[in-house]
């Protein structure tokens, strides 16, 4: 529910920006950590003499999840029957803030800095084990980075993006188990902590990215 709040609040200021502003929309795909595509729309211009732009994004990526076996023992049992089979991915909601920056004749050259909110899961099924079972990580991070346009048309540029993103460490949780940074753990497994949880698993932490794709101006 907090971070629901959080995105109203941040969806509300972009909407009020966005009254007089120069809004944009963007579709960029690459690698972050992964796989990666992402929608945004950005908005400029919405005050005078102020010198940042903002973007807002939604993104997905898809990701190693993990160590099947040892998120099993971690979260489950020390049973070892069954092929294992994997998956993860990432949702990511980003809020950064843009500079333009001077540099020759590139007119839409901006560094970019902001917050992330990742939501992480990994899920595992070991086939003729009767097992099956998620472990989710919801993160708070930070970014930052450089991106480019470049005009293709009267409103369409290609963009480029390259960055890195850090996500900080926050509950794992798989069946009815939680394994917390701090120590306060629910239901954990006997000679388990969070470290295991955390080596079993490969929630988000540093993702470097680079992407590509369009935007149009309106």
């Amino acid at each position: 529910m907090r971070f629901v709040r959080t995105l109203v609040v941040i969806m509300t200021l972009l909407s009020t920006a966005a009254w007089g502003a120069d809004l944009s929309t963007s579709v960029l795909a690459g690698y972050k950590g992964g796989l990666s595509v992402r929608a945004g729309l950005g908005v400029s211009n919405f005050a005078q003499e102020f010198p940042l732009a903002m973007d807002f994004s939604l993104g997905r990526t898809w990701m190693d999840p993990g160590n099947p076996a040892a998120a099993r023992k971690v979260f489950i049992n020390d049973a070892t029957d069954g092929t294992p089979e994997e998956s993860g991915g990432q949702w990511d909601f980003r809020l950064d803030f843009l500079y333009r920056l001077k540099v020759a004749n590139l007119s839409h050259l901006y560094a970019y800095a902001g917050i992330r909110y990742s939501m992480f899961t990994a899920s595992f099924d070991f086939v003729g084990g009767n097992e099956f079972f998620d472990v989710t990580c919801n993160q708070w991070g930070i970014g930052a980075g450089i991106r480019g346009s470049f005009p293709m048309g009267k409103n369409i540029d290609l963009t480029l993006a390259v960055g890195a993103d850090q996500y900080f460490a926050a509950p794992i949780s798989g069946h009815d188990t939680t394994y917390d940074p701090d120590g306060e753990n629910v239901s954990p497994r006997p000679g388990y902590t969070y470290d295991s949880a955390d080596d079993a698993i490969n929630q988000p932490k540093f993702q470097p990215l680079a992407l590509i794709g369009i935007s149009v101006r309106f």
